[in-house]
């Protein structure tokens, strides 16, 4: 389970981060068709404007007769290598004009007014497809205008748009992004509820009891199919279940009968060692024929909420089985560090637990010693002999259904494992400590 927690993304946290991609791409593929747009819309010479005006900042100056000239320097030399077609007139705000490039000549016309205008966008007429811009631009030499044109590049007007928008989209992608990265996560959290509460429920399936199925409530559809497969799966496993206990409970009742018949004929023959053996192989039949059905009937014990007084179980559990402790050559002893011990718990099982610990302790304490029975204060019933304990290799296997540490012991080697069963039933613990001096097993609720 850790593993595949491990190995495998959190859909919740995939589905997170991707839609915020999402989210991220779709608003830089809005913010790009949208300068776009603008550079197929506005004018070509958008690009142009700002990249001129530092090329005209170093080239305007005067001649020595204080006449207007342009002085190409580097910046103009490299913005003329960008835009083949570059031309410009640039005219004061007295009248003086002077040009750079080729002026298309339906400009030409126009050049002398440009000083009245501070922006214009102007579209040419039939006798050119030229766009001519006129601009503000202010210089060393003063504030002028200029009209100017031939910008072939394309890219440069899209960045500009780019960089004039930043005023709106860098705002904007500060307070989108981090509301998408807290917004999405709990939107997707939110309708991941329904599925929560099935993983929630699934440990809590249980085939001891009838009915337990995953809920479909609040589920994402696409999972439907899943669960309804899986709550199929349940109510098939759950029939054979069923019919696997009616076999068994059926099995054991029915061997009752010839047990009691082949007792009760052994009983009527002529006395003697064969005749003990006979009984003591009947006796061990009958004996397995009943933790058979104390296995099943367990299975069906489904009543754990009853308040419970471990204290008095245990006590009435030593005096029914102390004549059997002390016939079979054994002290047997009960205490208490408490009054009351009261836990939630089935009346039924909780005493076939403890008693078949204290039968475990008969049939393989060695036929010596003490077994003693002590409740403790922190709510933990131990069940300890002076037997010759049990081997550090066989300490897991003896709760092991049918297993026997002695072959021929009496039994089917169901009474611990049944111990188990009930105790995991009350979430509860049974342990067990083992050494050449005796065992003690450790019940705890």
């Amino acid at each position: 389970m850790a593993d595949a927690e491990t190995k495998n993304p959190s859909l919740w946290w995939r589905l997170s981060w991707q839609l915020s991609l999402v989210f991220v791409v779709m608003i830089a593929i809005l913010i790009l068709g949208l300068a776009v747009y603008g550079s197929l819309r506005l004018s070509p010479n958008i690009g142009l404007k700002n990249h001129l005006a530092a090329a005209i900042e170093e080239a305007l100056d005067r001649d020595a007769q204080g006449r207007l000239i342009i002085d190409a320097g580097p910046r103009l030399d490299a913005l003329k290598t960008e835009n083949e077609k570059l031309w410009f007139v640039v005219v004061t705000t007295d009248g003086e004009i002077t040009s750079y490039g080729a002026t298309p000549a339906p400009y030409l016309g126009l050049a002398p007014y440009a000083r009245y205008f501070r922006d214009a966008d102007i579209r040419g007429d039939g006798k050119t497809n030229d766009i001519a811009s006129i601009d503000v631009i202010e210089t060393p030499l003063g504030e002028v205008r200029v009209l100017y044109g031939g910008n072939t590049s394309a890219s440069a007007n899209i960045l500009t748009l780019l960089s004039g928008l930043n005023a709106v989209y860098v705002p904007l992608l500060l307070l989108t992004l981090p509301a998408v990265f807290a917004t999405v996560p709990r939107i997707i959290r939110k309708r991941l509820e329904g599925l929560q509460r099935v993983v929630n429920k699934a440990p809590e399936i249980d085939p001891h009891r009838p009915g337990s199925r995953l809920p479909l409530d609040d589920v994402p559809k696409e999972v439907v199919p899943l669960i309804v497969a899986f709550n199929s799966v349940l109510a098939r496993l759950e029939e054979q279940f069923q019919v696997r206990q009616r076999f068994l409970i059926d099995a054991a009742h029915e061997l009752r009968t010839p047990i009691a018949i082949m007792q009760t004929r052994i009983e009527g023959m002529p006395e003697g060692q064969h005749q003990r053996r006979l009984l003591d192989d009947v006796a061990r039949l009958g004996e397995m024929a009943e933790q058979l059905l104390d296995f099943e009937r367990q299975e069906h014990d489904v009543d754990h909420q009853e308040m419970v007084d471990l204290v008095d179980i245990a006590r009435d559990i030593v005096a029914d089985l102390a004549p059997l402790a002390i016939g079979a050559g054994y002290e047997i002893t009960f205490d208490s560090e408490v009054e009351r011990l009261e836990r939630k718990g089935s009346p039924s099982s909780l005493p076939r637990a403890i008693s078949n610990l204290v039968r475990n302790a008969i049939d393989h304490g060695g036929n010596r010693g003490t077994i003693s029975v002590t409740v403790t204060a922190s709510g933990e019933i131990v069940v300890a002999d002076h037997g010759g304990g049990i081997p550090p290799d066989q300490q897991d296997l003896i709760f092991e259904p049918f297993y026997r540490v002695t072959p021929r012991s009496r039994g089917a080697g169901l009474g611990l494992s049944l111990v188990r069963q009930i105790v995991d039933r009350h979430r509860g613990q049974v342990l067990v400590t083992s050494s050449s001096s005796g065992s003690a097993f450790t019940l705890r609720l």
